[in-house]
């Protein structure tokens, strides 16, 4: 009996297709985090490069709210527990900005080599969000004024960098979306408490340089 027992709960593991890892990831961010969170619109299931939103040229498919919105971001626990129970395989997205982390992203190729020169400047890095297109850097919050100034004092900055600060979001491990699975390539330290990550000063500038280097100037999805 035992053997069939635990045949069952198998099959019915690999029938959820592992979507209760959804709701264990999401709890985690908004719970023991306190991370904002909320489901992101689910790609097309009549063709995953598309989304499930009613903009048939989505440029972010299944990364994005919809419904609810971004303001509805919350970390109360029921209100996940509820929504992906309804929506198992939705993908989470963080709200970016106030309490919760900020990001700077940009395209792959160039994080990959912005990482290396961040690691060879001896540069502690927090948690690094990968999409097989973009990247996203994990940082404490910051202001639109912190931010211009910081941009104001560069003689250039690439196209293809982007900032997700306040009324941002960025999709957030293991979630699945149109341009793919969502991972971690820095991973947070195992733990209960929220992972800690660095002030965007301390990145920007090993960043863009690294974006002007590889000649990553135009913006890219």
């Amino acid at each position: 009996m035992r053997e069939i027992l635990g045949r069952r709960r198998r099959l019915l593991s690999k029938q959820n297709g592992g979507k209760s890892e959804m709701l264990s990831a999401a709890l985690t961010f908004a719970t023991a985090w306190q991370w904002p969170v909320l489901p992101g619109v689910a790609p097309d299931p009549q063709g995953r490069a598309r989304c499930a939103c009613p903009d048939p040229e989505c440029t972010v498919p299944g990364a994005h709210p919809f419904d609810p919105g971004l303001l509805a971001a919350t970390t109360d626990e029921r209100m996940v527990r509820w929504w992906w129970t309804n929506r198992p395989a939705a993908p989470i997205v963080l709200a970016t900005g106030g309490q919760a982390p900020c990001a700077v992203s940009l395209p792959a190729l160039a994080a990959s080599r912005a990482l290396a020169a961040l690691d060879h400047m001896g540069m502690r890095l927090g948690p690094v969000i990968a999409s097989p297109t973009r990247w996203a850097l994990l940082v404490k919050p910051y202001s639109l004024e912190q931010l211009g100034e910081l941009l104001y004092a560069k003689d250039f900055v690439p196209g293809s960098l982007r900032f997700h600060g306040e009324g941002g979001y960025v999709a957030l491990p293991p979630s699945e979306t149109g341009l793919g699975q969502i991972r971690w390539e820095r991973a947070p330290l195992p733990g209960s408490a929220a992972p800690w990550v660095p002030d965007v000063e301390a990145v920007v500038d090993a960043v863009v340089e690294a974006l002007t280097r590889s000649g990553v100037s135009a913006p890219e999805l």
